[in-house]
């Protein structure tokens, strides 16, 4: 592989003149093709891809003939990725992330697109909020899209709507009151109705809070154990089952052409995900993300078990020394790490189609909120440049497959958000207008793309975090996969120093 312009010092946001990527693992979702192959770039854009030795079969309905995994030894390449739900903290809460610490760190995990949600302070509730957002994203120089949620209702206070029509006009993409669900059914179902006039989505977070008041973890044996109140399960499947009833009659009543859209975000449970599943056999507009946390780890984590949730599942902890130490501030997050098998069923749901993307759910938080007793610790996983090694780490256990994860992380956020990121609709800079049918490996198409080493493994560190906020359970644990360059829109989001120095051909 030629690293670009190693010798005219390329900086992050300039244009990637020339780069040449040999006989590596391309994965391409549009196409549902994946294989050995040769990328070129030049002047930011895509002029070649060429397939070698007839790899990456095509198949028809989703089915794909068997590839040997050799993506796991050696260089892969793979669209630029997407999250769906990212707290970049600004403005109100700079200490733990700003929008130009998140868009680097975005960049370090290999994404070049994501989705800001509006829980800042004060929340994004008016189309000054928007502009507010766009503008720091566009002062950050990172070519890193960031796509703004505007909130569902008036300081996501539960009690009236936000000015859909205006957020939207200042460039919301979608609406969401995440961190509080909207608590009463009737304005649920106006906001479905107003967003879909709007051609956008509602983003739910599904909780019922009646039942988790005062909770520290999931209700299971581990929180038992450890003297913690516990969060049911049926706190989450309860408030997705509530939300679909009303998205049913919202559906029913809607205008020809005005389709409501509901996603139900962060799901850790097997029964949500069951619930969706009978929701979308039923045709309705429903879409759905889980977490990489969620995916990977378990609530024996905060008993200081260390298995990932697929180990766990295989032998039940049985009272052995635990790996790290128990209370762990870092583990806390909402909704609370779940049983082995409520990952499984994540997992499960990726593979079947009926969770369409994998979002991060980075929650960066200061050290002050989060080094202090179990119980008071702030929620959250500083969790956008771990999610590629914990993913590959599932793929490698053969939890998921290579195409599914890359799915879920690319045209799955596409299809969530619909018209609201089609190219026509963006405006601002070209690179916002990457994402066409034929999807970003097509020649001419701008480079959006993540070159990663699958034979280098990396420790999780303070230091090698790009993010403000430290707080993962991570922190020293090696993880599969670094991530050697990122291209958004033709131009330089991160490369690997070392990378960036090299000369010659690697």
């Amino acid at each position: 592989m030629t690293p670009p312009d190693a010798a005219e010092g390329l900086r992050r946001g300039d244009r990637v003149e020339r780069l040449e990527i040999g006989d590596a693992w391309l994965v391409e979702p549009w196409s549902g093709r994946e294989g050995r192959a040769c990328v070129r770039v030049e002047s930011g854009r895509v002029v070649g891809v060429e397939w070698l030795d007839g790899s990456g079969p095509r198949g028809g309905d989703g089915e794909r003939e068997r590839v040997e995994p050799s993506h796991a030894r050696g260089i892969l390449v793979l669209p630029g990725l997407f999250d769906l739900h990212a707290h970049f903290r600004e403005p109100g809460g700079e200490e733990a992330e700003t929008i130009a610490s998140g868009l680097d760190a975005a960049g370090r995990g290999g994404f070049t697109r994501v989705c800001l949600m509006p829980n800042t302070e004060p929340p994004v509730d008016s189309d000054a909020g928007v502009a507010r957002a766009r503008a720091a994203a566009e002062a950050s120089g990172s070519p890193v899209a960031a796509y703004v949620l505007g909130t569902s209702t008036r300081g996501r206070e539960g009690r009236a709507l936000s000015p859909m029509g205006e957020l939207t006009e200042a460039g919301a993409v979608g609406f969401s009151d995440d961190g509080s669900p909207i608590p009463d059914p009737a304005l649920l179902r106006s906001a479905l109705a107003y967003a879909a006039g709007l051609g956008r989505v509602v983003i739910e977070h599904p909780e019922e809070r009646r039942l988790t008041s005062g909770a520290e973890a999931h209700e299971g044996v581990p929180s038992i154990i450890l003297g913690l109140r516990g969060s049911p399960a049926a706190a989450e499947s309860g408030a997705v089952a509530a939300a679909l009833a009303v998205l049913a009659e919202v559906v029913r009543d809607a205008p020809p052409g005005a389709t409501p859209r509901l996603h139900l975000t962060h799901l850790s449970t097997a029964a949500s995900v069951e619930l969706v599943r009978r929701a979308k056999a039923e045709r309705l507009p429903v879409t759905c993300d889980v977490t990489p946390h969620h995916l990977a780890l378990h609530d024996g984590w905060l008993g200081g078990d260390r298995r990932f949730a697929w180990e766990a599942a295989q032998r039940p902890w049985a009272g052995e020394p635990a790996a790290a130490l128990p209370y762990d501030p870092a583990t806390r997050v909402n909704p609370p790490l779940r049983s082995p098998a409520d990952a499984l069923a994540l997992a499960a749901g990726l593979v079947d189609g009926t969770v369409d993307a994998i979002a991060t759910d980075h929650a960066p938080h200061r050290e002050i909120d989060k080094s202090v007793e179990f119980g008071d610790a702030a929620n959250g996983i500083s969790g956008i440049e771990t999610a590629v090694g914990l993913l590959l780490h599932a793929v490698d256990a053969a939890i998921l497959d290579l195409m599914t994860v890359v799915r879920a992380l690319t045209t799955g956020p596409r299809r969530v958000l619909g018209q609201a990121v089609a190219p026509r609709q963006l405006g601002g800079d070209a690179h916002r207008a990457t994402a066409t049918r034929d999807g970003p490996f097509t020649a001419g198409a701008l480079a959006d793309l993540v070159v990663i080493d699958r034979m280098e493994r990396w420790t999780v560190t303070r230091e090698s975090l790009a993010s403000r906020g430290k707080n993962t359970p991570l922190l020293g644990r090696q993880l599969p996969g670094r991530v050697l360059l990122t291209v958004a829109g033709g131009r330089l989001a991160y490369a690997d120093p070392q990378f960036l120095a090299a000369d010659g051909t690697t």
